[in-house]
């Protein structure tokens, strides 16, 4: 501050060099620049001074905000990696059991169908079993029929026919 003081009194001496005629008035110039700077400088002192601590306050509450602001996005996003860590996890997991449970639902799937098979192929056993017996029951009443219809049969005859038919 006092080398900028000095460099405008400096400067004054300058300017007010003589003009040549032989007047010097560079001492009352002087002190009027001297008193001007002093008076210029006790009112604008204080305003100035409070500008730039406020400009110094407001950057520096601004540069505690973003710092609070870094400081959170950090945050969430550990936050989010974690979370995602979790997640990825759970899916793991999540696909196994899923594959747990297909191998369990194929499995009784399997058995069921195993079941079914083996009741179809008894109702199929079954069914074959009585139309078997209802053909041989038809044969039968064929037969006899054949021989009851024709009298003239012997009993010989109706035994060999009974036992071609049934065989």
């Amino acid at each position: 501050m006092r080398v900028l003081l000095f460099l405008l009194c400096f400067s004054s001496f300058v300017l007010a060099a003589p003009s040549g005629s032989g007047e010097y008035d560079i001492v009352p110039r002087t002190v009027n620049f001297i008193i001007f700077v002093a008076i210029l400088f006790y009112l604008l002192a204080k305003p100035v001074k409070s500008f730039y601590l406020n400009r110094i306050a407001s950057i520096s509450s601004r540069l505690e905000d973003i710092q609070k602001k870094v400081l959170e996005s950090k945050n969430k996003r550990l936050e989010a990696i974690k979370s995602l860590e979790d997640a990825k996890k759970e899916s793991v997991s999540a696909i196994s059991l899923a594959h747990k449970e297909a191998e369990n639902i194929a499995k009784k799937i399997k058995s069921d169908a195993k079941n079914d098979m083996l009741i179809l192929e008894k109702a199929f056993d079954e069914q074959q079993a009585y139309e078997s017996r209802k053909m041989q029951k038809d044969v039968i009443a064929k037969a006899l029929s054949e021989i009851f219809d024709e009298n003239s049969l012997k009993q010989d005859d109706i035994v060999n026919i009974i036992l071609k038919k049934v065989s």
